[in-house]
């Protein structure tokens, strides 16, 4: 089993252009990004956690870093990783790298949310933003997967939000139209048969050893050279980050590993060690 070492996080912000039009439209465009992250966190109103180790207490350090469940808001992520997300999609729309943007595993859709309103910020028309999740939840562990053995993910109703409420939340957004696409199912029977060319981005958010693997396996082979994986839960699931290690080992990826917020990691496709 291989071991994968994370470095630091170096990417530098995307530089906009130098003409006074020109910075006033990337400046609008800056402002309407940060005011939907912080919506998509729900950092404005800072509604309370549902989780059982916060104690029922809004903590802005907490939401920053993805440490507590919302009660209302779109994504449990945190800004940083947002933040992440945000700088990754605004560079590949920058550099040219060719593809869509997918995450396997969108509780309620907040991450696709913020890429659908990127690409829309940027007049981008030719991407796509696949919405991938069983929406029922987890699977329970499967037998012949021991690295997943014990896992209760399936048992924590909280992570089983619907296809009409995610729908309806990049609705209220104004961001529902058909550069989005739902892939429903578990992503062993989704992810092989999915008409997905390229991928620019691919965003990992499975949590357990199996869904990040079939999601590796299905479409890892279609992220452009220079694109970006993202794996949401690599410092937080032990069985994500065995599949990461062993799905790079194998394929030998030696892309570096790089640290977002103690949790989330990304790569890209194709960087030198």
């Amino acid at each position: 089993m291989g071991q994968a070492k994370i470095k630091d996080n170096n990417l530098g912000e995307v530089e906009y252009a130098n003409d006074a039009a020109g910075f006033f439209e990337s400046d609008l465009r800056a402002l309407y990004i940060d005011l939907l992250q912080k919506t998509l966190t729900n950092e404005i109103y800072g509604d309370l956690p549902m989780d059982p180790w916060s104690g029922g207490k809004y903590d802005p350090a907490k939401r920053a870093l993805g440490r507590d469940w919302p009660s209302q808001a779109m994504t449990m992520i945190g800004a940083q990783r947002l933040t992440n997300l945000r700088q990754l999609t605004e560079t590949v729309i920058r550099e040219g790298v060719p593809g869509d943007f997918i995450e396997t595993g969108v509780w309620r859709g907040g991450a696709c949310i913020l890429v659908r309103g990127i690409l829309k910020a940027y007049g981008v028309t030719d991407r796509r933003v696949w919405v991938a999740d069983s929406f029922e939840g987890l699977p329970p562990p499967d037998p012949d997967c021991p690295q997943d053995a014990g896992d209760k993910h399936h048992t924590w109703a909280p992570l089983a939000i619907s296809q009409e409420e995610v729908k309806n939340n990049f609705s209220k957004l104004g961001l529902l139209d058909d550069q989005v696409k739902f892939l429903k199912g578990w992503f062993k029977d989704t992810l092989p048969a999915a008409p997905i060319e390229r991928l620019a981005i691919l965003r990992l958010d499975g949590d357990m050893y199996g869904s990040t693997m079939d999601a590796l396996l299905a479409l890892y082979s279609k992220v452009s050279r220079g694109g970006f994986v993202i794996v949401d839960d690599f410092g937080a699931v032990l069985g994500c980050r065995q599949a990461i290690a062993d799905f790079r080992a194998a394929n030998n990826i030696t892309s570096p590993i790089i640290d977002i917020d103690g949790v989330g990691v990304f790569w890209r496709v194709g960087a030198q060690v």
